[in-house]
């Protein structure tokens, strides 16, 4: 545990109805008393912890800063664990850098980024994988996402870790006492398929998580979705009707959309990368060609793919390479014959060779849309699974752990069948214990843990 006593700005910048500025240290109430008065005359340091007060924040010469209620959490009972000062005052960014400048005279220093959550993190009440679902809750763009991140937070991820870590422990103590006390002959009593069937189980709950990684990832970023098509089928329209904004422009001239066009959206819930790119067609502008390339790019590392279709008119040779182009696609495809306002030409049969859902849309009256909606989300679910699962690893450190450990276990998994001696087996169980445990903080060294809490928002 630190020594020092921290304070910095709790909430975004700019103003706002109530602005926090927190402190957090053994001399959190030294540093409140000096800054504080009560409207009643009240010593701070006869407050009952989890309780309010108001008052006035207020210079050294006793000058009013601003009005301000007091909220006081004593430890280890506070987010930090450590005593803890919220000064509840006015969100104006002048009041709160005022108030702010006013706990650091009076003897707190300048919290770095991330530094309250790293104090959580360091007096025990969180582990690294929950300190880093505060991250992913704040930046959720997404109810799904949100949840997920919650759900970090409670520890469903973490619990998940733990379990594989107990059932490595399990093991590896019954072979080390079978090491320490081969007179008792333990290990030649333990069945070695017992032994193989507890390896084979924690091998696969820990592809189990890494099988969540890419949905993991999807809840932070977004699915990435690309809409395709040739020209003028109405891709930019499509856009700007899911989006309920002109984003793109929209025009009848071939070729107007030169770029990708990305917005980030929340479709039932589901978090998006919805890209608009240039259409698909020969062309001799150099760049309309770069567009086209970078269509191209976009559909080899795409996770869904909204596939746009002038519904109003017979296909085209531009079409029919699209469709060939699609076959070869890993994403999930959805195919839209869209302008369904107008007299229908194309089937759901023109699109046999796709294996995708057909569906008829209009983006300029709307038609459609609600069933495209859930569509998509039918078919993140497809592309990435179970978006409500809060046990996934959503970093890349902890992918790279997790399949460190499957490795490892691989390895025990061959010792033991080459009947090499279970002292190895334990070698390569204890590696994969300690590699899930640098999941939850464990095992990891100082640098990094600098470097994670580093990346989190200053105040937090």
């Amino acid at each position: 545990m630190t020594e020092d006593t921290i304070s910095q700005i709790a909430t975004p910048r700019g103003a706002g109805g109530i602005g926090i500025v927190r402190v957090s240290g053994s001399e959190a109430l030294s540093v409140a008393c000096r800054v504080f008065r009560s409207a009643k005359g009240r010593d701070l340091r006869e407050m009952a912890p989890y309780t309010a007060c108001y008052g006035h924040v207020v210079r050294a010469d006793g000058t009013v800063i601003d009005a301000c209620i007091l909220l006081y959490m004593r430890a280890p009972h506070s987010y930090t664990g450590e005593d803890t000062i919220e000064l509840q005052c006015h969100g104006g960014s002048i009041v709160l850098r005022s108030v702010l400048l006013r706990t650091w005279e009076a003897g707190a220093r300048p919290a770095q980024a991330g530094e309250f959550t790293k104090r959580a993190f360091l007096s025990g009440r969180l582990d690294l994988a929950r300190a880093e679902g505060v991250m992913a809750l704040i930046a959720a763009k997404s109810e799904r996402a949100a949840r997920a991140a919650q759900e970090r937070i409670a520890g469903a991820f973490s619990h998940a870790i733990a379990a594989v870590r107990t059932r490595l422990l399990g093991s590896i103590a019954r072979i080390e006492a079978g090491i320490d006390f081969p007179e008792d002959d333990v290990v030649e009593d333990m069945e070695r398929d017992a032994l193989r069937a507890e390896i084979a189980a924690a091998h696969e709950a820990v592809t189990r998580l890494m099988r969540g990684a890419k949905t993991g990832r999807a809840l932070r970023d977004g699915l990435k979705t690309v809409i395709v098509g040739r020209p003028n089928v109405g891709k930019s329209s499509l856009l700007n009707a899911l989006l309920g904004t002109e984003r793109a422009i929209v025009t009848d001239v071939p070729g107007t959309t030169r770029d990708v066009i990305e917005e980030q959206m929340s479709v039932e819930g589901i978090p998006l990368r919805l890209l608009d790119t240039a259409g698909l067609r020969t062309s001799e502008d150099a760049v309309e060609q770069l567009g086209i390339a970078r269509t191209e790019e976009h559909l080899l590392d795409a996770e869904l793919i909204l596939a746009v279709f002038d519904g109003a008119a017979a296909r085209t040779a531009e079409d029919d390479a699209l469709i060939a182009r699609l076959k070869g696609c890993r994403a999930h495809i959805i195919v839209l014959c869209n302008k369904s306002d107008c007299a229908p030409v194309l089937t759901a049969e023109d699109f046999s060779a796709l294996s995708a859902r057909v569906l008829f849309v209009s983006a300029r009256t709307g038609a459609g849309l609600d069933e495209l909606r859930r569509a998509i989300a039918d078919g993140a679910v497809q592309a990435e699974g179970d978006l409500d699962d809060g046990a996934l690893p959503n970093k890349e450190r902890e992918v790279e752990a997790l399949g460190r450990a499957a490795a490892f276990l691989d390895e025990a998994m061959y010792t033991l069948a080459a009947d090499m001696g279970t002292d190895f087996v334990s070698i390569d169980l204890r590696a994969a214990y300690e590699a899930l445990g640098e999941i939850l903080g464990e095992t990891v060294d100082t640098d990094l843990i600098d470097r994670i809490f580093s990346e989190f928002c200053l105040g937090k």
